[in-house]
């Protein structure tokens, strides 16, 4: 068993005695050196007042005390703006240092301008000044206070206008109970062991999600700050979280040294502090250890099958969990040799433990990944997901993780109605798994259920806030409900996480043509063609502009081969070659590549018989109209 050798702070309290905690917060906001620089610096302007101005050009000695009155209310203005703006705990959003500052300012102008009005002799000024800077100050006070008030109430009711700037994401308030667990730093002696870190690091997040009263950011997002330099309060800031919890790892052969802190962000205080010591075999314990302590030092309470689901020991062999962890760390990548190292990673450990629920789901995934990535076509890959899918629920009837893969099993099938049924399901076992959240956001918002969509979207933005993913998603659902200018939004914040994306630099392409932005389109389109390898996305991207310079005999060479089957084997291709084949005037094929759209699950009525521009001139064709009664009836009847 893992045993401690490094102190605890007490559970739920700020370490350290008040007054330490005092200072603690002092260093942070930086007080001690803003008072040292203004004691010198004013000590300095004094003295340059007095003996430059007053000694040697004989000005009038209350010039200093103008100097002392200007340096004093500058001094506690910045006091004032650093201790209040780094306080995360605002009742009602209220923020002082908007109120205090400027009045502060306002009161050291007052009094400057009193000395002033005196040194010229203008007398009997002094309460006029004095009655002027307190009616100033109330007059800020109320305006501020109006202001926030309007920010705080209802928009008014009204049309939604395309263009609006609703945020998706962060809420203005942070949750008292969220949490980010930043990466584990690796301080191995021995090289190649940051897979075991990050899966430290995983492992604790997905405990942590079990508990429904905390919001945890997802492993990707999590991930972004590995190796990061940046300030503990400035990473719960940009997710939006209030604790923080970082951590290092040493494993050196089977022994193990892990030592975690929680912070509280909004003050940068440690709320608890350990070291564990042990091996290999103690490293189920050391994680649930970790999990319990940051719930008791965040006072939640579990439900019952919250704390059994934390106790649980999915995988009870150290070695066997070494060999999921390498595994998941290759999933990850997405990329042909890392499916194949992984799916024999896992297959080891079937061959160690025998039937295992987690080593079957990551096998379900990986043949599931096989065809998302695009590595293989072969149906035979979704043959073996479905029998890993079928071992997983002979293990556990209940497993989050088969609800998510029979999810992606018959989305692939078509079924997207049972797709929704298994993804609800999942999500119910676990409400912030964020690939669930993702896919079933995707299918909504191509069936034209675009309230759920964009519900879903948004809880995706509060769980996985710097995922490119994320920011997709919400494009995609403003795209299906016609709002262009808005999605064009959403995939630029996905480029900027990932410049060289390929899918996404193709959906921001294709969303600007139809906004009627053709020459950016046509630079991502240009670029996808030049630098990327040969794919289903280099295609479209060539169809597509050939098809918007009504280029129809080289458009046509593209989509034949292997490339014309590609293009019908998704929900969106058949959508984007109908689109190219409507600009070339080739109505029927147009509507032939829609049928297939429709029956892949592509049902958003309004999308396809009203927002999509490039649908306007076979609008009025007969074979169009009457699958648009086919998708009408379905988008109806949907259900979500």
């Amino acid at each position: 068993m893992s045993s401690s050798d490094g102190g605890t702070a007490p559970a739920g309290g700020k370490s350290g005695p008040p007054f330490a905690i005092f200072l603690q917060k002092l260093r942070k906001r930086r007080i001690i050196e803003t008072l040292a620089a203004f004691i010198g610096g004013g000590w300095l302007l004094v003295e340059v007042v007095e003996r430059l101005l007053v000694s040697h050009y004989d000005l009038p000695e209350r010039l200093i005390d103008v100097t002392v009155v200007s340096v004093v209310g500058a001094l506690l203005a910045t006091l004032a703006w650093r201790w209040f703006r780094s306080s995360e705990k605002r009742p009602g959003n209220l923020r002082v240092e908007i109120l205090l500052v400027p009045l502060l300012i306002l009161t050291a102008a007052a009094v400057d301008l009193a000395i002033l009005l005196n040194i010229f002799g203008v007398t009997g000024k002094s309460l006029l000044v004095a009655a002027v800077a307190v009616c100033l100050g109330i007059a800020w006070i109320i305006l501020k206070s109006l202001q926030w008030a309007a920010a705080g109430a209802p928009p008014p009711p009204g049309p939604e206008r395309e263009d609006s700037e609703e945020p998706k994401s962060p809420i203005s308030v942070t949750p008292e109970k969220s949490i980010v667990v930043l990466p584990f730093a690796n301080i191995s002696p021995e090289e190649g062991q940051d897979y075991f870190c990050d899966g430290m690091t995983e492992e604790l997040i997905s405990d942590l999600s079990k508990i429904s009263s905390l919001r945890v950011i997802s492993r990707t997002s999590s991930m972004v700050f590995k190796g990061t330099k940046k300030d503990i309060p400035a990473i719960a800031r940009e997710v939006h979280v209030r604790y923080v919890l970082e951590g290092s790892v040493r494993k050196a052969g089977n022994n193990l040294r892990i030592t975690a802190q929680l912070i509280d962000a909004s003050d940068d205080a440690h709320l608890w502090a350990e070291k564990y010591s042990g091996s290999l075999d103690d490293v189920f314990d050391i994680q649930e250890k970790v999990s319990r302590s940051i719930l008791e030092a965040l006072k939640l309470k579990l439900s019952p099958d919250e704390d059994r689901r934390i106790s649980a020991r999915p995988i009870g062999n150290p070695e066997v969990y070494d060999l999921h962890i390498r595994a998941r760390h290759d999933i990850w990548h997405a990329e042909a040799a890392g499916l194949e190292r992984a799916s024999r990673l896992v297959k080891k450990g079937l061959d160690l433990i025998g039937d295992n629920e987690i080593l079957y789901a990551d096998l379900g995934f990986i043949n599931l990944m096989y065809v998302d990535s695009g590595t293989t076509k072969d149906g035979s890959v979704l043959i073996e997901a479905e029998k890993c899918i079928q071992k997983v629920f002979s293990l556990n009837p209940d497993s989050a993780s088969g609800h998510f893969l029979r999810g992606m099993l018959q989305r692939k099938r078509r079924n997207l109605p049972e797709a929704v049924k298994e993804f609800k399901r999942s999500l119910a076992i676990d409400p912030n798994n964020p690939d669930c959240l993702m896919w079933l956001g995707w299918v909504y918002a191509h069936s034209g259920r675009i309230p759920e969509a964009r519900r879903l979207a948004d809880r995706l933005h509060k769980v996985d806030p710097l995922n490119l993913l994320t920011f997709f998603v919400s494009g995609a659902v403003e795209v299906c409900d016609g709002k262009f200018a808005a999605a064009i939004k959403d995939l630029d914040k996905a480029l900027q996480l990932d410049e060289q994306n390929m899918f996404i630099r193709f959906w921001l392409a294709r969303i600007l043509t139809y906004a009627n932005r053709f020459e950016d389109a046509r630079r991502l389109s240009d670029l996808i063609i030049k630098e990327s390898a040969r794919s289903i996305f280099t295609g479209l991207a060539s169809f597509h502009t050939l098809a918007l310079e009504n280029k129809k005999a080289e458009a046509l060479q593209v989509d034949s081969g292997d490339f014309r089957n590609m293009a019908r084997d998704d929900e969106s291709f058949p959508i984007w070659m109908a689109e190219g084949y409507a600009l070339l005037g080739d109505a029927n094929e147009a509507v032939e590549r829609l049928e297939n759209a429709a029956d892949w699950g592509f049902i958003n009525y309004p999308f396809l018989a009203e927002y999509d521009p490039f649908f306007a001139n076979i609008r009025g064709e007969a074979r169009f109209q009457k699958l648009m009664e086919r998708v009408k009836y379905e988008w109806e009847n949907f259900e979500a």
